[in-house]
């Protein structure tokens, strides 16, 4: 997620988006069929009027649903900035500046400094200007679908200046301010999940995320031995196709 392509950033977004309110769902269901449908027609050539005017229905279209959700993904940004570093430190064990600046290359101005407001109008004037050149390649080339948001730790860029170390803190410090924006804005905690995160870890920070973890329930695997500070109620054993409990 830090350190791979926009899209998995995007998909962390619009997923927290969900979890945070229902009516963003309708928003990327609606974008996205409206992006294929366009796209669609992109491919198979804009010839006449009918396909230009089918162009500008299905234009209007993508920015209802596309200003939607950028302006809720602009929103979950500043809900979680302050979280993301607050978990960061906690895992890495010292104060560190984290960022996040959203990037959206149709809008010509950073969108913080633009405002909500102006989504719609920015992502319709852009698509404006990019129709000739979208007719030509048979594609959409404007639209949050290809969308980033660049995030830095001590102002430099995480995908490319940090240490593979700094990479995965700031991934684990990402789930984990996920989990407490959604508990703060729902009253409910979702179900947490880490897969193999203790086998990339080092001791210490292994032992900063099982003191901060979320209280409650909580179901640890592991192939090796289990991480100093862990003491479970239960030990179960699984070899040979068997389950045992331990003592």
């Amino acid at each position: 997620m830090v350190k791979g392509g926009p899209g998995l950033r995007r998909d962390y977004l619009d997923d927290l988006l969900v979890s945070l309110a229902g009516r963003y769902e309708a928003a990327r269901s609606d974008y996205e069929r409206v992006l294929r449908q366009r796209s669609a027609l992109l491919r198979a050539g804009v010839r006449n009027d009918e396909d230009r005017l089918t162009l500008d229905v299905f234009d209007a279209q993508l920015v209802r649903s596309g200003a939607e959700l950028v302006r809720g993904r602009l929103g979950l940004l500043k809900q979680i900035v302050g979280p993301v570093a607050t978990a960061y430190a906690r895992l890495c064990g010292r104060e560190e500046t984290v960022g996040a600046a959203y990037e959206a290359d149709w809008s010509g101005v950073p969108l913080e400094e633009a405002g909500p407001e102006a989504v719609e109008d920015m992502l319709r004037e852009a698509l404006g200007r990019a129709r000739h050149q979208e007719i030509q390649r048979g594609v959409t080339l404007t639209g949050p679908h290809r969308d980033d948001w660049c995030l830095t730790i001590a102002g430099l860029d995480s995908r490319t200046q940090a240490s593979q170390g700094e990479q995965r803190t700031l991934a684990l410090a990402l789930r984990l301010a996920g989990y407490e924006v959604c508990t703060n804005v729902t009253g409910s905690g979702p179900v947490l999940l880490l897969d193999d995160v203790f086998s990339e870890l080092d001791p210490a920070r292994a032992d900063a995320l099982i003191a901060h973890l979320p209280p409650g329930q909580t179901l640890l695997t592991t192939a090796s031995g289990v991480p100093g500070g862990v003491a479970p109620d239960r030990r179960l054993r699984v070899a040979g196709g068997r389950i045992e409990e331990e003592a």
